[in-house]
């Protein structure tokens, strides 16, 4: 790596933009890309303001509005890829060009969307990614983020072996936004973060509620939990090994379910403030998709691909997507349809 890589964030919203502010105060070229045009134009009247838990931080920075990626002559060294998984191809296709040909795009995304990254780039110029940050954004150059940079955690891993030595550079950079752990087995790393995506993004976001409140409904931290085992048995069959993501010491538990537990206790207690709502939700209430298919869906999909059911994910992708529909409203009242999943026959 450079040393002073040209650096792109394509997609900068309550993620990308808090992230992508850190490594540009630490005094890195770091370009802001998005798709949400007064956000763009907001950054570049009166800078990013990011509020965090105890301080707020003001920071003038560069930012593009997609149509102006083709006017990008200097290419990227390091491009960070913080949109929905859902976005991944197109965003890819999009910065493919002005990449530069040893550069690497890190996908700090939901899902196993390097795969889709990979298809496009390479695996040689593709580093996986896990993030664990909460965060929100309802105005145009103002993100909320819940987690001050001590509570914000990454790993990172390269798909081709080859190039593994160099990912550490990269993890150097994104230490001025967190905790960052490298790792020869990113494809386990991901799954274990879509084990608690599948546990606590849709089915929250289904009766309209934080987190935290949602897992103190009668039957709903249970239901979320099966949602979990079920993606952990998609996991184990796609190839992927139980391992700590999220800080978590690596004396957990190697028994599935008890893993699954102790991670999403773990989620609840240091990364969800009381009013945290999901990613999922917040899509809802911008009138956006959600990552049904790339969470929820992925589970249904890998499992049945293996002659197996998930029938807790199976039903709460059909619930989130009659919501997505209009066919019906995105309501608290949702939870007694939800919980049928888990009722005994």
């Amino acid at each position: 790596m450079k040393a002073n890589p040209r650096i792109a964030f394509l997609g900068t919203g309550a993620q990308g933009a808090s992230i992508a502010a850190d490594l540009t105060r630490a005094g890195l070229d770091v370009t802001f890309i998005d798709q949400w045009p007064a956000h763009v134009e907001a950054m570049r009247k009166d800078g990013l303001t990011v509020h965090m838990p105890t301080r707020t931080i003001h920071t003038p920075v560069k930012s593009l509005h997609l149509c102006e990626v083709a006017e990008i002559k200097q290419r990227f060294d390091l491009v960070f890829l913080v949109v929905k998984a859902y976005d991944t191809r197109w965003a890819t296709e999009l910065i493919k060009p002005v990449l530069a040909p040893d550069g690497f795009v890190v996908g700090l995304q939901n899902g196993m969307a390097h795969e889709d990254i990979a298809s496009i780039v390479g695996r040689d110029r593709t580093i996986g990614a896990v993030i664990q940050i909460a965060s929100n954004m309802w105005t145009p150059g103002v993100t909320t983020r819940q987690n001050d940079h001590d509570e914000s955690w990454f790993a990172l891993g390269a798909l081709d072996a080859d190039r593994h030595s160099e990912v550490e550079d990269v993890a150097t950079l994104l230490r001025h936004a967190g905790r960052v752990e490298v790792t020869d087995d990113i494809h386990s790393a991901k799954w274990m973060k879509l084990v608690v995506n599948a546990a606590e993004l849709i089915p929250s976001a289904i009766i309209d509620t934080a987190l935290n409140d949602a897992a103190h409904l009668p039957g709903m931290l249970d239901l979320m939990r099966r949602a979990g085992y079920e993606a952990m048995d998609a996991a184990m069959a796609d190839g992927a090994v139980i391992m700590p993501i999220i800080g978590m010491p690596p004396v957990m538990s190697n028994h599935p379910e008890r893993y699954v537990d102790e991670i999403f206790e773990e989620v609840l207690r240091t990364f969800s403030r009381e009013d945290t709502l999901t990613t999922s939700l917040q899509d809802w209430r911008k009138g956006r998709r959600a990552e049904i298919d790339e969470v929820n869906g992925w589970v249904v999909k890998t499992l049945a691909a293996h002659g197996k059911q998930a029938p807790v994910n199976e039903h709460v992708v059909k619930i989130a997507f009659e919501i997505e529909a209009g066919r019906r409203p995105l309501t608290e009242r949702n939870v007694d349809d939800l919980l049928i999943a888990t009722s005994p026959l």
